[in-house]
């Protein structure tokens, strides 16, 4: 068993590939913001394989723990001199590890934040990434309002703080520059958000201008902001997953990423102080990005709440289990094609059949064993920004909406605690105890009434009969006899 680190690179078995580049070579031009998994899987892969090729080297990653829970991983950072192993597991159970090199420092925000900010500041960091989850960017779902009265934006607005938060530790480091002389940043959000680019814009911007009106100003008109759509199915690292690791290649890593084959990054090229040659290492560099990102959003992302929401109720635990089981696969499949598909435009070198064909066989791999309660926390962040649109689009054309409204009612059934044979589900959500009250109360409608997630859905009765209807049928009958109704 070798333990993962720089120096033990040359010691692992030839079946681990490791990077052939001399990482004391790599200099940082990015600074990447929530260093989790996905991140791991997929931005900074990019980013290795471009090294691999003897380019971008002066485009290493630094990554940032913003959040007291990413200690952990700037503890396993600092043991494996930011390297970690990346885990390609096939559907016929073949597997590929990668030893990821890109990643070269890692700072822990909340143990110096300024020390954060210098780095984003400092001429050589070109262009700042995020995923800070859809809910990270402080705003409704809704309207795109940005909270002002969140916490934390609250104590980073006050002169002086010890910066907490992202838009604190970004827009401090944007007012450095400019009083520097230097040009700003580019900002790329890699979160699963309509239009994400202009809601990082809005978001970061708005705390700019609370900040003082003249640099908000400045933050919306001079720092690009473009949009992105992000691809790799990454699931939760497990102990199961470093075991397997351990055995099948001798390395003793401890926080590793498992992802599936498939990735894709569609990327809109506008960046300010130049990037990476991301289009040498398969990345499409496009002007508009909004039909891919639809397309993903509305199919992948809604398409896995379809099966989580639903599959939970039946006591499925895995994504597979559930795309094999006839019933949710039919589930899947007609929401897919009969509400998703006919709300989107035309996607360029898309062919959407294919695509709704390829999501099945990616959600159907054992291999990836995702898990249903990974893909149903934090709801209330997901549905508005994946399942909604479909359904409203379908309300406001008159097309099918049976689908999207059933998968909203087993949201509301599931939050009341229990599957259909009455085992506990687990309810892991920032707005938890409000959804499980509304979910609780006594008029059905108590949770769609929620204006902040859902607008004023409440409103239409075509929409509030059938999520009554489906509610009653989820109750009284279950999951599976609801969705044959469905036929």
């Amino acid at each position: 068993m070798t333990p993962l680190a720089a120096r033990t690179l040359p010691d692992l078995d030839a079946s681990v590939s490791t990077p052939s580049y001399d990482r004391s070579r790599v200099r940082t031009g990015i600074v990447h913001l929530g260093v989790g998994g996905f991140h791991r899987s997929h931005q900074a892969m990019y980013l290795d394989r471009l090294m691999e090729q003897g380019q971008a080297l002066d485009w290493g990653i630094c990554g940032v723990g913003v959040l007291p829970h990413d200690r952990r991983m700037a503890e396993v950072m600092a043991a494996q001199d930011c390297l970690y192993t990346l885990l390609v597991r096939h559907p016929d159970g073949s597997e590929e590890a990668r030893v990821i090199g890109s990643l070269v420092e890692y700072l822990f925000a909340p143990d110096d934040p300024d020390a954060v900010v210098e780095k984003m500041a400092d001429p050589a960091t070109r262009v700042v990434t995020l995923t800070v989850t859809e809910g990270g960017y402080n705003a409704s779902a809704v309207t795109g309002e940005f909270d002002g009265t969140n916490p934390g934006v609250v104590h980073d607005l006050q002169p002086g703080a010890a910066l907490r938060t992202s838009f604190g530790l970004v827009v401090e480091a944007l007012a450095r520059r400019r009083e520097r002389g230097l040009p700003p940043f580019t900002v790329v959000s890699c979160d699963n958000i309509p239009g994400n680019g202009r809601l990082a814009r809005a978001s970061f911007g708005a705390f700019a201008r609370l900040r003082d009106a003249e640099l908000g100003e400045w933050v919306e008109r001079e720092v690009p902001f473009p949009d992105s759509m992000v691809d790799r199915i990454t699931p939760v690292t497990t102990d199961a997953d470093r075991a397997d690791l351990a055995e099948r290649f001798g390395v003793e890593d401890r926080w590793p990423v498992v992802c599936e084959p498939w990735t894709q990054w569609v990327q809109e090229d506008s960046f300010s102080c130049g990037r990476p040659p991301l289009e040498d290492v398969g990345v499409q560099l496009v002007d508009d990005v909004a039909p891919y990102e639809l397309m993903k959003l509305r199919l992948l992302n809604a398409g896995h709440q379809v099966l989580a929401q639903t599959g939970r109720l039946a006591g499925l635990e895995y994504v597979h289990e559930a795309c094999a089981d006839p019933a949710f696969r039919g589930l899947l499949r007609g929401y897919l094609d009969e509400e998703a598909k006919p709300t989107l435009r035309p996607v360029p070198g898309i062919d959407l059949g294919r695509y709704e064909d390829g999501l099945l066989e990616r959600f159907g791999s054992p291999a990836i064993a995702d898990t249903l309660d990974r893909i149903a926390a934090e709801a209330s962040d997901r549905i508005p920004q994946f399942l909604l649109p479909v359904l409203r689009g379908n309300l406001a054309s008159g097309g099918e909406i049976s689908r999207a409204v059933l998968v909203l009612a087993a949201w509301a059934r599931s939050l009341e605690g229990a599957d259909d044979d009455g085992r506990p589900l687990e309810v892991v959500d920032s707005r938890r105890d409000r959804l499980v009250a509304a979910a609780r109360a006594e008029d059905p409608l108590a949770l769609v009434a929620d204006r902040e997630l859902f607008g004023d859905l409440v409103d239409v009765a075509r929409f509030t009969e059938a999520f009554a209807a489906a509610r009653a049928s989820l109750r009284e009958r279950g999951v599976r006899a609801t969705i044959a109704d469905l036929g």
